[in-house]
Order: C-alpha cells, then sequence, then structure tokens
C-alpha cells in the first residue's frame, strides 16, 4: 500500500478532504488540526470527503471522520458526504455503521474546491498526546453502534489504563 497523504481545500464554506493511499494513525494528528479549522469556522456549507484514491484506513481515522460527521450534523445540520469506490472501506464504513452520519457516494460530483487541492504537511504528535487522539477517535466509534462498543472495549480500556 502506499502511504496516506490528505489534501484539502476550502472554497468559500465548501471543504474538500482528499485520502490518497493508506491513511493510519500517523497523520491522526494532521487530520485532527484540519478538522479543528473546520470546526472554528462558521460558514460551513459543504463537507466532502473523497476517499477515491484511497486505499485504506485504520480505526482512528475512522474514529476522526465520525467526529467530523456528528460534529457536521450537529452545528451546521448537514451531513458530510463521501465518495469511495473501494469496497473494502466501503463495508468498513457500513458495517460501522457511518451510513447513519455519512451522505456516501461512488462517484466524485464537481467540486470547485478541487483546483485549490493541496497537502497539508504531517504533524507529529508526542506519543502522549497521540495516545489521547486514539482514544478519543475510539470513544466516538463506539457511539455509533453497539457492534463498534464491543468491537473497541478492549482497545479503550487498555488505553484509558496507560494514561
Amino acid at each position: 500500500m502506499n502511504s496516506g497523504k490528505i489534501l484539502v481545500s476550502d472554497q468559500l464554506g465548501n471543504h474538500l478532504l482528499k485520502f490518497t493511499g493508506d491513511v493510519r494513525v500517523t497523520l491522526c494528528g494532521t487530520l485532527s488540526r484540519y478538522i479543528e479549522t473546520i470546526f472554528g469556522t462558521k460558514n460551513v456549507k459543504r463537507v466532502v470527503v473523497d476517499m477515491l484514491e484511497a486505499e485504506g484506513l485504520d480505526s482512528t481515522t475512522l474514529g476522526l471522520l465520525a467526529k467530523l460527521g456528528l460534529h457536521c450534523r450537529e452545528q451546521y445540520g448537514l451531513n458530510v458526504e463521501v465518495f469511495c469506490q473501494n469496497t473494502s472501506i466501503l463495508r468498513t464504513l457500513e458495517s460501522m455503521s457511518f451510513d447513519e452520519i455519512f451522505d456516501i457516494f461512488d462517484q466524485l460530483p464537481s467540486i470547485d474546491a478541487v483546483e485549490n487541492l493541496h497537502e497539508i504537511s504531517v504533524q507529529n504528535l508526542p506519543v502522549d498526546e497521540l495516545r489521547e487522539q486514539v482514544l478519543e477517535a475510539h470513544k466516538i466509534l463506539v457511539r455509533l453502534s453497539a457492534d463498534n462498543q464491543q468491537e473497541f472495549k478492549d482497545l479503550i480500556k487498555a488505553l484509558e489504563f496507560d494514561r
């Protein structure tokens, strides 16, 4: 698998996040920082996550995306639009109940923000901060479904124990 990248664009409240390659915990600081910039914006009209070139996502990445989806629904009254054709990723999204908080499509519509797409710099986190990000992401995942709660309860306990 190719190492992951996150590219972003913001055009007048239309946010685009494009994942390429294998997006893992090593990018969680980067993703979290960008999500927080969206949260700090009052004028959010649309949030699109383009996974058409993503090869894989780990559970921490999924937890951060769940955080984004829940926040957008609660604060802006909109669902995050996710575009993905990778059957493995689609299966994961469905099995973890992401279809409850995302609008999932298999083709990317025209988006004005694509022209200003740029890679965001990787932010390496200290181990303690990384552990907290992983813990938060998984706590958000368990909010989505009982299956997720069962799946991640041991990891959450272990991360809380290591604090």
